[in-house]
Parts: C-alpha cells; structure tokens; sequence
C-alpha cells in the first residue's frame, strides 16, 4: 500500500463528490494543484458552462503538472447525449521535478477520491482537442 506524498483539501474532497452527482447539462471541469507548501492538493480552479475544449484547455496552466476532473456533453450518432465524466493528469515535460514527483506520488490518491474509471495522463496539452475527447469519452 502506497502512501500519498500530498493529502487532498477536505472542501476539495466535498466538491469532488457533488461534482460526480451534478445534473447540470453543460461542459465543467475543476482544476486541482500541489500546495507545495503544505503538500496538500487544492482547487486551483472551477470551470462552469465551457463552450468548447480550447476553453478547457488554455485554463490548465502548460508549464506545471494539474489534475482535471471534467465532465463534457457528448451528442451521439443515434441522438442520445451523454455526460462523461474523466479525469486528466497533465504532466508538462519541462516542469519542475520536484513538482512533478508530488504530483506523480499523490496522483493515484487523487484517482481513487474521484472515483473514476476514465482516467488518463497528457504530457502535451496540444494533445486535449475535440479529437481527443471524441476518442477518449465516447467508448
């Protein structure tokens, strides 16, 4: 059993919970970060009503490692829509190892609270595109 090297909030730990039984039909996401200081992971930032990806995505910083926990509208082929709900850890190369180790060492402490089973790990945020979330979401 591995220990995490950053505890989580308890807020962040309650928003993540009504975050997962939310009813609202528009695309969210919460954006968490290392508190260094005290190594406990916070909300860096609550995303409501997200007209598209590139909203998302220039709202996670690209220098420094961020957990997403999102949830998107999916419009299928048949006319159904869908909520899926993933989360993203995005780990820039260039930033800073230590950051980088915290991050990587709390990461499945993080999983585990959000209680996710789409979970999935960018390195480029060039990569989180409508392509991407097609692909990743609609399994």
């Amino acid at each position: 059993m591995s220990v995490p090297l950053c505890t989580i909030d308890p807020g962040l730990k309650e928003l993540m919970r009504k975050f997962r039984f939310r009813r609202a039909t528009t695309n969210a996401a919460i954006i968490m970060k290392v508190n260094q200081a005290a190594s406990e992971i916070v909300l860096e930032e609550e995303l409501e009503d997200l007209e598209d990806v590139d909203a998302l995505r220039s709202s996670i910083p690209d220098t420094q490692p961020r957990y997403v926990l999102f949830s998107w509208r999916i419009e299928h082929a048949d006319g159904r829509v869908s909520f899926p709900m993933a989360f993203i850890f995005t780990t820039p190369r260039d930033s800073q190892p230590k950051l980088q180790m915290m991050y990587a060492g709390s990461y499945s402490h993080v999983v585990k609270e959000c209680e996710l089973t789409k979970v999935f790990q960018i390195r480029d945020l060039d990569e989180l595109d409508e392509e991407w979330i097609q692909t990743n979401l609609v399994k």
